[in-house]
Parts: structure tokens; C-alpha cells; sequence
């Protein structure tokens, strides 16, 4: 089975990018930016520079954009070029466990702690043993209603993405990473989990199958909402999501919090708002893009026939 790990950089290869470069059952493609440093090179793997991505599709580059993590889209086209069937979409600072991309749930029927809520959506973090803090992307409005304690039941679904977890530092926002500065060590007996209501997850240590990624897309121009986004339109087209158990320590790059609580507001404004509007007709998500994020969705679809 063809299985491609895919990332973008504007750092030298890191021990996580070394050590995923070195897997022998998997293919990495990085993607690079034009703060990528020159001269980037990996052992086994496809470094896809910033002018082979113009080569590969100049509309569409120019319609994404620099300097943004948004250019991982054209490592999931090239992923599919190569025919792989699992696309592991990863960050440079997720160093895997051992472990790491053995036993994959997708396209089989798994047993999962399934949590049902009439919450028009699920946090995943909030049904682990860290329930004061919530999923990046989690509608923040919700936060203080959430009650998974007495919801969790076994059922078998088959997936088509897991989105397993980090211990280290976990992709809370940045509201909840002020206030609670967590690191984490997520107990493995928690998962899997899924529910019947889209949760969010991230372009950080998920694993799709290639059916989703003709839907796939981490739309730019709306800060880091982009993967959040991406996670629940896929799901509101019908993929399947379980959360796996940590398989990355999270040692996160260096951040300014407070310019990722700007770049978060407008999911802190409309995750919401957009949960809802999807649930009754999923087109309206392009009511909340803009023009460049839509251009760029076609231009991306365009590679799938």
C-alpha cells in the first residue's frame, strides 16, 4: 500500500523530519515556501521547492499564496499523483512515537468509544482526562456546555481519517493555551473515540484516505482556520473521523500567542454560525470564504478530474 507522509517547512530539517524521512513503508513530501532555507535536502524523500510548485501550477500558487502553511496543498496533489492511498499530513515539530503510522484504522470497521450529543458539534479533547481544556477550533461558545462523562458508548464505524493526538503541547487555541499553558500526556485508554457530530481536527498528525482528498483543501486567506475548516467540511460530506491515540510528541515551534488569538477570530466568530449553516446545506461554506479561498478551491479541484 502507497503511503505518503506530507508537510511544509521554512526551517532546516528538524529531528521529526529526519525521523519521518527515514520510515521505510512511507514517502515524505515536503513542501517548501520561499522562507524555506536554500539548499533543503532529504534522505529518502521528495522535497517539492518553491518553483516546482509554480511549474506544477502557477494559478494556483499564485492564488494560495506565500509564506503560509496553505502550500501543503500541493503536497496532498502531488501525494495523489503518486497513488497513494493513505496521506499522512504532518508538522515539523510533530516527532513521532514509536509506532507512529502502524495499525492504521482507516477503510477498517474499528470499535470505538462513540459519544453522541445534540451539541451541533464534539470536542475531542474535552472527552479525554484534560476536560477543562477544548480542541483548537472548537466552537468557543460551547465550551462550558460540554458533558461527556455519562455519553460514551462502544460502536463499530469505518473511517476514512484519524486524527490521532500529541502529548507534549496539544493544539488547543490560543485562548486556552493563555490560560492553561497544558502539556500533556493523553491516557492511550481514552481512544479511539468518534461521535455522531463533526469535531474539528488538524493538518498536524491526521491520516486520510485518498477518497477524502479530492475534498480536502486548507483554504487560505482565513487565518488557522484552515485545516479547522477543511476537518468539518469533509465531514459534513459524509467522511468519517476517529481520534486516535497520541502518536507525536509535540514540541512546538516558538509562537506569539496573541498574534494566534488574532489569526483565530474568525473561527471564534464563526465556527459557530457555520456548524449550523452546514448542517442544513453544505454549499453555504462558501458563503463564508473569500473570493481568493474559493478561486483557489477550484483551481485545487481542477487536478481531480
Amino acid at each position: 500500500m502507497k503511503q505518503v507522509i506530507v508537510c511544509t517547512t521554512i526551517n532546516s530539517p528538524t529531528d521529526a523530519i529526519r525521523r519521518f524521512d527515514a520510515m521505510p513503508d512511507w514517502h515524505l513530501v515536503v513542501v517548501g515556501d520561499r522562507e524555506t532555507p536554500l539548499g533543503y535536502t532529504l534522505e529518502r524523500g521528495t522535497y517539492m521547492a518553491p518553483e516546482d510548485q509554480e511549474t506544477y501550477d502557477r494559478q494556483l500558487s499564485d492564488a494560495i499564496g506565500w509564506n503560509c502553511l496553505q502550500r501543503r496543498n500541493f503536497g496532498f496533489l502531488l501525494a495523489k499523483d503518486m497513488g497513494a492511498e493513505v496521506v499522512a499530513t504532518v508538522d515539523d515539530d510533530n516527532v513521532p512515537m514509536d509506532g507512529w503510522g502502524k495499525d492504521l484504522m482507516i477503510g477498517k470497521p474499528t470499535s470505538v468509544r462513540m459519544f453522541p450529543t445534540e451539541s451541533p458539534a464534539f470536542d475531542p479533547i474535552g472527552a479525554t482526562e484534560y476536560e477543562y481544556l477544548w480542541h483548537r477550533g472548537f466552537p468557543i461558545q460551547l465550551v462550558s456546555k460540554r458533558r461527556y462523562t455519562f455519553l460514551v458508548q462502544r460502536e463499530t464505524i469505518t473511517p476514512d481519517i484519524q486524527a490521532d493526538f500529541w502529548n507534549g503541547d496539544p493544539d488547543v487555541d490560543a485562548i486556552c493555551r493563555m490560560e492553561h499553558a497544558p502539556e500533556c500526556n493523553f491516557d492511550p485508554r481514552s481512544f479511539p473515540m468518534a461521535s455522531d457530530k463533526p469535531g474539528p481536527f488538524n493538518s498536524q498528525n491526521t491520516f486520510l484516505s485518498a477518497k477524502v482528498l479530492p475534498d480536502y483543501f486548507l483554504f487560505p486567506g482565513i487565518g488557522r482556520q484552515d485545516d479547522i475548516w477543511a476537518s468539518y467540511y469533509v465531514q459534513a460530506k459524509g467522511h468519517r473521523c476517529v481520534y486516535g491515540k497520541a502518536s507525536v510528541f509535540h514540541a512546538r515551534n516558538p509562537h506569539d500567542l496573541t498574534r494566534d488569538m488574532l489569526s483565530e477570530f474568525l473561527g471564534y466568530s464563526d465556527n459557530l454560525n457555520l456548524l449550523n449553516a452546514m448542517a442544513q446545506n453544505i454549499e453555504t461554506i462558501w458563503n463564508y470564504l473569500p473570493e481568493r479561498a474559493v478561486t483557489a478551491w477550484d483551481l485545487y479541484r481542477r487536478h481531480f478530474g
